[in-house]
């Protein structure tokens, strides 16, 4: 079963600095792939929001698959 967590980061928006919708893949001790979709800036704080809001990658942080922009 899959489950996805958005996570809202306040921050200023301007021109330059767009949250873009992530998906951070990840395996779990079982091999079985998960995803996490958060919205962020870059790669690199979907990453951190990731670790943030979930237990297993931030106990796990080279469980990580793959960070993918949707758009």
């Amino acid at each position: 079963m899959r489950y996805k967590v958005i996570a809202f980061k306040q921050i200023k928006m301007n021109k330059n600095n767009m949250l873009k919708p992530y998906t951070v893949y990840y395996r779990d001790f079982q091999n079985i792939r998960l995803e996490n979709c958060f919205y962020a800036s870059d790669a690199y704080e979907a990453r951190t929001l990731a670790m943030e809001f979930n237990k297993y990658i931030s106990e796990h942080p080279n469980s990580i698959d793959l960070i993918r922009c949707e758009k």
